[in-house]
């Protein structure tokens, strides 16, 4: 049997969910930045991890303020997504360059992303450092997507698809979907 080795270790676990975080800053404004290294954690407490380089701006602006919006986008989304995620907000207010719209949240006090397809509204229990990154463990307090895209089962794909990020500025749609035979 022949191997490959893919350039880096985590190719072959993407494509990914991919999102948006919004987060409040020393500087009193709002910064807005694209992840994909994001998986839940546990159903109760509700927690969801997102792994952050511990040199991105949002790292000062999660230490500052400890609520953020997980803001999930679909792939008619992928330029900004690509572009939040692509630039720092400490030179660039992205918010501005990229006409992201802002509106409130129900429970927290830091906004959501309008535009999003579904949105997490989350406070920041915990983290751990590991190599580059700050693992982020969020607390989810409350979360909905607009009803066109999803149902009680999550995305409804026949009408939309999350953005699932691949490497670099690729991004997926999801597919066909096939079920597993029932283990009995």
């Amino acid at each position: 049997m022949e191997y490959i080795k893919p350039k880096k270790f985590y190719y072959v676990l993407h494509p990914r969910p991919t999102a948006v975080i919004v987060s409040k800053c020393p500087n009193m404004k709002y910064n807005i930045m694209s992840a994909s290294w994001v998986t839940p954690v546990s159903e109760e407490p509700p927690t969801i991890a997102i792994a952050i380089d511990r040199e991105a701006y949002t790292n000062q602006c999660l230490e500052f303020h400890r609520e953020a919006t997980i803001n999930i986008p679909t792939m008619e989304q992928i330029d900004v997504v690509y572009s939040v995620g692509s630039v720092s907000g400490r030179e660039v207010d992205k918010i501005s360059k990229y006409g992201i719209v802002l509106e409130n949240s129900n429970n927290i006090s830091v906004p959501r992303w309008r535009d999003a397809a579904c949105w997490y509204e989350t406070k920041i229990i915990g983290f751990h450092d590991i190599g580059e990154v700050r693992l982020y463990i969020f607390e989810v307090i409350d979360y909905y997507c607009k009803k066109d895209v999803a149902n009680e089962w999550g995305w409804d794909i026949y009408k939309t698809s999350p953005a699932l990020h691949g490497v670099g500025r690729t991004f997926y749609y999801v597919g066909k979907y096939a079920r597993a035979k029932s283990s009995t």
